[in-house]
């Protein structure tokens, strides 16, 4: 071993972060390499070599990180397998046409509900469709000739696909008890001590904001875009920092759309119905949130990609609403206006990598407890002593800086507008720093 080992090797290993997934998938953070595959599927689709075309469009969609599409060359054509979430898609590609399907739960006997909730679902359905299968299988499938199967039509069906099947199949279990899952032998259960901190967190976070609302300094009747925030914040950062799946996702996405509706309703109203699915949330068992407790592999992301200036408006049209929440005392407040902020990013865009970069490095700043019991070595923020630990954050900062270069060369976050005073202003400082950022792309 030689001495730089010796000094720093010890280092390197010691800050090893542990392999836990947050967030959304996106795909739409690829590397040149696979852009290059997507022209060569084009221009071998043009050229009549359809399975040439496959392969590459199969090699274009595949992530190494998540090893989540497999495909080979068998007699007669191309076979293919690809993850979303809880659900794993099959197909074959031969040189006349394309099969691909999902098995999504087993039913040993039918039912007039969920027979009926697929019905309905297949009149919106654009490329796929349910059916069952010879074994009794609710399955979601898809077909073309390879003549009008171009890699767009590809994507965009095999999405369809993948997204329906793997968001269904939680839904229909949970509501329907007669049906079982099927084709779930991929799923990775997360270590136990995970869920534990998991769990803790979830109860700890929406029983602070709870009490908030009830006890706090605001009178929720007098004061409901604040109370909003807290609730909106609460969404997004569950989603993000614990990665639910089945029921728990589900509530999420429903509870964002519910206060989110053109209905009407005054936000105090709204509010109200957030506050109640938090409150049925927090009275669900144990098991039941274990249950949906598992790391899952992904091909499709549901997010829409969106440019820095998407983010910056963002910034610009709500962080000034800190203030009066900081001059009157309402610490909880102030700090859910830049949760809000980086929790709606995450939650509905795909954005650009540095700003997903530096926002989960936000959460990593401002849940120090979290991050810590989870096993990350290096801590941001102590809160006993309400310090910053000022040179890690701008490490952390120049690394994302550095891991980004080849595609963004202007990036340089002016980490001396940095304040460190307290904790609302050093948030509102940081997203300050993020919407500033020169995004000015290589070719």
């Amino acid at each position: 071993m030689g001495l730089f080992d010796r000094l720093f090797g010890a280092k390197a290993e010691e800050l090893q972060e542990p392999k836990i997934s947050f967030g959304r998938y996106s795909d739409s953070y690829k590397d040149r390499s696979r852009y290059t595959a997507w022209d060569a599927a084009l221009d071998h689709f043009e050229k009549k070599e359809y399975l040439e075309s496959y392969k590459q469009f199969f090699f274009y969609l595949r992530d190494e990180e998540e090893d989540n599409v497999r495909y080979e060359e068998t007699k007669g054509g191309l076979k293919f397998e690809l993850f979303q979430g809880s659900k794993k898609i099959s197909g074959l590609a031969t040189p006349h046409k394309v099969w691909v399907e999902s098995r999504v739960v087993k039913a040993e006997a039918l039912n007039v509900g969920f027979m009926r909730r697929l019905m309905e679902q297949n009149y919106n359905l654009r490329y796929s469709r349910f059916a069952l299968d010879d074994e009794g299988n609710i399955a979601i499938v898809f077909d073309t000739y390879t003549l009008d199967g171009s890699p767009y039509k590809l994507y965009y069906a095999l999405k369809e696909l993948a997204t329906k099947a793997d968001k269904q199949d939680d839904l229909l279990l949970e509501e329907f008890k007669m049906l079982q899952a099927v084709d779930a032998s991929h799923k990775e259960e997360l270590p136990q001590a995970e869920k534990e901190v998991k769990y803790g967190f979830f109860r700890e976070k929406t029983k602070q904001v709870l009490d908030e609302i009830d006890n706090g300094k605001l009178d929720k009747a007098q004061y409901p875009g604040g109370i909003a925030y807290l609730l909106l914040d609460l969404i997004y950062r569950l989603d993000y920092l614990i990665k639910p799946e089945g029921f728990m996702m589900e509530t999420l996405e429903k509870l964002h759309r519910q206060y989110y509706e053109n209905d009407n309703l005054p936000t105090a109203s709204k509010n109200q119905v957030l506050c109640k699915g938090f409150r049925q949330l927090m009275e669900r068992d144990k098991a039941e949130f274990f249950k949906e407790m598992y790391r899952v592999r992904s091909t499709f992301g549901i997010t829409h990609s969106v440019t820095h200036d998407r983010v910056a408006g963002l910034i610009d049209a709500q962080l000034s609403h800190m203030d009066w929440y900081k001059e009157h005392g309402c610490q909880a407040v102030a700090m859910a206006i830049p949760g809000y902020i980086v929790g709606q990013c995450m939650f509905n865009f795909a954005v650009p990598k540095p700003d997903r970069d530096l926002f989960h490095l936000y959460y990593q700043i401002t849940e120090p407890e979290y991050f810590r019991q989870l096993g990350f070595p290096v801590i941001y923020y102590d809160t006993a002593s309400g310090q910053f630990d000022k040179r890690a954050i701008r490490r952390a900062i120049t690394q994302i800086v550095e891991k980004n270069k080849p595609y963004y060369p202007r990036l340089n976050p002016a980490t001396s507008s940095l304040s460190f005073d307290s904790m609302p202003d050093f948030a509102q400082s940081f997203l300050l720093m993020a919407r500033d950022l020169d995004m000015a792309k290589t070719d």
